[in-house]
């Protein structure tokens, strides 16, 4: 199991019923990993946008005395820090970093199960709506592309506006059982109101999300967590996309005409010219 800061804070939040204003402190905990054990609590509650006693109740739902016990907590179970590189610079540091989170998804990933459920929930899912807006439309995207190829209906959402709730009755009219989203901070207030809107009209919500206490959380039957790097000036997403490729390959598992589709394509292309090899 993954010993960095981010996995010891999920593993201390985990299993405990948190209010939204409370997901949304752990939330910011989780991305500021590294400085969580020195952050004051009004430092904690500006960064989370919270005010400073829901900080402290925070803290008390955590089952400590006060936030001064939660950060002694933190700093005790910290490990001495490795000495850093004076050689790394900033772009060094940001990979580092994201080697550091894909590392704690391999750790998640040791349990299987959670991404072969979703599999095999979207391999079911006819049409398949795919959910992503500003930050993830990337991902959604990616995903989409790669999905066309062996599930037979994929319809990309990548777009917000009015029309994303129509998109998303018309799949529900059409069949669909699931919505995959990606939702990436900054976590855009629509994609919110999309799954909430989804699970009203009967769809269960599959999400990737930065972490199991995003704003999304409170709307998805099955969130997966993979998180983002912050060392750079936007976030990156390599451990996000690694999650998404890997929802693929459950989703083929499950779908038995997958290969078939697949041979299928590349004889096409083949016959196409399509790709220079």
């Amino acid at each position: 199991m993954s010993d960095s800061p981010a996995a010891r804070l999920q593993v201390l939040f985990e299993g405990h019923r948190l209010t939204p204003t409370q997901r949304r402190i752990a939330h910011c905990m989780v991305r500021r990993a590294a400085d969580a054990p020195f952050l004051s609590s009004v430092e904690l509650a500006e960064l989370a946008g919270v005010s400073q006693p829901s900080v402290t109740r925070f803290a008390v739902a955590l089952g400590f005395d006060g936030y001064p016990a939660l950060r002694r907590h933190l700093r005790d179970v910290a490990p001495a820090e490795a000495p850093e590189d004076a050689e790394a610079n900033e772009y060094q540091q940001a990979v580092e970093a994201e080697i550091e989170n894909l590392r704690h998804l391999a750790a998640v990933l040791a349990d299987p199960a959670p991404v072969e459920r979703a599999g095999r929930l979207l391999a079911a899912s006819r049409p398949l709506p795919v959910l992503g807006l500003r930050a993830a439309a990337s991902q959604a995207y990616g995903f989409s592309y790669f999905a066309a190829k062996v599930h037979p209906d994929v319809r990309l959402l990548d777009e917000g506006g009015s029309m994303l709730t129509d998109r998303l009755d018309a799949a529900v009219r059409a069949g669909a059982t699931v919505l995959l989203c990606f939702a990436l901070p900054r976590h855009p207030r629509e994609v919110v109101d999309a799954l909430a809107h989804a699970r009203d009209a009967g769809l269960t919500v599959v999400t990737v999300a930065d972490s199991a206490f995003a704003p999304v959380a409170a709307h998805s039957d099955l969130l997966l967590p993979a998180a983002v790097g912050t060392g750079l000036a936007f976030d990156t997403a390599c451990a996000p996309m690694l999650l998404g490729r890997a929802l693929l390959e459950a989703m083929c598992d499950a779908l038995p005409d997958a290969q078939a589709r697949l041979e299928e394509f590349d004889a096409g292309a083949a016959e196409r010219g399509l790709f220079v090899e």
